[in-house]
């Protein structure tokens, strides 16, 4: 199977290479630009790029110039990179379909993962059948929750849910984002029926109910602390 192509815009070298690096080692080919205009060069000669990493502030174009330039004409996954963290800019990015917003500093392997999380989404990249975060396992074939070893039963939409959740750990997640990607909502669907079965969910995983942390105001973010 071919590599997948990711394109890394940032004006800092170095800040390329770290990410670049990172990328390379799980087995992605990475195209870099320098600026807003060479990106939009590189993507549009480049005609198979799985996802795009955007920063921020840049010269000769701006990540959010490229991003709409993008997005008139694709629907390719773009994680944005800020250095600055700024509520206003993460509305925008979304208001503009940015898939992720990353502000700096940030950890490589993070970013890494979340762009596996993306691809997997967008059936880019070959979904686990097996995940797992804290005490919880999920076996995507088998269709069975284990929490601390015992078997949780789930009905369909719970399952889906969890499975969502565990294949984004760290990420916040908009409730139309949830209902998307879980309910198949082309556009926006009722938000309570998130709620409700996020409750459901949450008293079954009885004591990790709060694997499942609220973003007041947007959503949920799955997260397990560490001890």
């Amino acid at each position: 199977m071919d590599k997948l192509k990711i394109l890394v815009v940032d004006d800092e070298s170095r800040m390329r290479k770290l990410v670049k690096d990172f990328l390379v080692k799980r087995n992605f080919e990475v195209l870099e630009a320098e600026n807003g205009a060479d990106a939009i060069d590189v993507f549009f000669s480049e005609k198979d790029i799985a996802l795009v990493i955007l920063d921020v502030m840049m010269p000769k174009m701006d990540g959010w110039q490229v991003c709409r330039e993008i997005r008139q004409y694709s629907k390719v996954p773009i994680i944005m990179l800020t250095a600055r963290s700024d509520e206003r800019d993460e509305l925008l990015g979304f208001e503009l379909g940015v898939d992720e917003y990353i502000s700096k500093p940030f950890s490589p392997k993070i970013l890494v993962a979340r762009v596996e999380a993306i691809l997997r989404r967008t059936n880019t990249l070959a979904a686990e059948e097996i995940l797992k975060a804290g005490v919880i396992e999920v076996n995507k074939a088998a269709h069975q929750v284990l929490v601390d070893g015992k078997n949780v039963e789930l009905s369909y939409k719970e399952f889906e849910l969890l499975s969502y959740f565990m294949e984004n750990q760290g990420i916040a997640l908009s409730r139309e984002k949830i209902l998307n990607s879980v309910w198949n909502y082309d556009y926006f669907g009722d938000a309570r029926t998130i709620d409700t079965h996020v409750k459901k969910l949450r008293s079954k995983l009885g004591k990790n109910a709060d694997y499942i942390k609220t973003i007041w105001g947007m959503g949920y973010k799955f997260e397990v602390d560490e001890p």
